[in-house]
């Protein structure tokens, strides 16, 4: 790795964010000594917890320093009160400035939302005080929609929050596949698509978990996209990082693809995760090259 490229590197992997569930948070509040202060935290949105739950997640990730990111499923919200409820408590009690917008998982909605622009739509974030929105890519595309759709829609949504004056940022799933990332990204930023975005990142865990998760959550994993990750199929009792995936982002990454960084999936635990940033940032100072 170039001394250059070593560089650019530190800087990316240094500006982390970290995706971590409630019940990760004792292992987040074990590590956060080793977490830069205001370091972004997601909290995904799961359909087991209630939004006291999800609350008490948020204000616990405040409390050790850092900027939660609570998400919103729009199709689970029961209705415009429990929306607006939750999010004004959201920054008035715990001071979250940002929110994460999803569709969700279910076919017909429990209530008036289905999807997140119906959200974005309804004003009630930029009342509450939020100050930034976090929303899908799709790299690997989206199920329900074609290409031509999928930028349109995201512009909008994009449009959106910015008329009612907050930032948006776009946050994708985890991949396997750096360069069909790369060509999202490029394509991105062709349609003039200029906006912070937070590339999901799988931390470092057992390959078996990496597949599962990856099916779990319908990211692609076929025999050819974890070769290209540095997974070989028949190493399924091995565990894998993600440098390979990283390095040839490195690679990939221009100076017109604007503000970019890593959004890390702690699924080995948020301590083998932290240990990998490490070893990635120093493998790139002198003599560890």
């Amino acid at each position: 790795m170039s001394a250059l490229l070593a560089a650019r590197a530190r800087a990316f992997i240094n500006a982390f964010s970290l995706e971590v569930s409630a019940k990760a948070l004792p292992a987040l509040r074990e590590q956060a000594a080793r977490i830069a202060p205001g370091t972004l935290v997601s909290i995904p949105y799961l359909a087991s917890e209630d939004d006291e739950a999800r609350l008490a997640a948020a204000r616990t990730v405040r409390e050790l320093g850092f900027a939660p990111m609570p998400h919103v499923s729009a199709r689970r919200v029961p209705s415009r009160a429990a929306l607006e409820r939750f999010i004004v408590r959201a920054v008035s009690e715990v001071g979250a400035e940002r929110c994460l917008l999803i569709a969700g998982d279910l076919s017909t909605p429990a209530g008036p939302f289905a999807d997140s622009a119906s959200i974005i739509a309804t004003g009630i974030l930029e009342r509450a005080g939020i100050k930034s929105v976090g929303i899908g890519g799709h790299p690997e595309g989206h199920p329900a929609m074609g290409d031509a759709q999928r930028w349109q829609v995201l512009a909008h949504k994009c449009h959106a929050i910015e008329a009612r004056g907050m930032a948006p940022t776009i946050v994708t799933q985890f991949a396997f596949d750096a360069d069909l990332v790369l060509a999202w990204l490029h394509a991105l930023r062709g349609h003039g698509i200029s906006h912070p975005v937070l590339l999901g990142v799988p931390g470092p865990a057992s390959i078996a978990r990496l597949v599962r998760y990856a099916t779990m959550c319908g990211v692609g994993a076929s025999t050819s996209m974890l070769a290209r990750y540095g997974i070989s199929i028949g190493r399924l009792l091995g565990t894998a990082g993600p440098e390979v995936f990283v390095d040839r982002l490195m690679q990939g990454l221009r100076d017109d693809d604007g503000p970019v960084s890593p959004h890390i999936f702690p699924f080995g635990g948020v301590a083998p995760s932290l240990d990998w940033i490490d070893m990635y940032r120093q493998r790139g100072t002198p003599g560890n090259r």
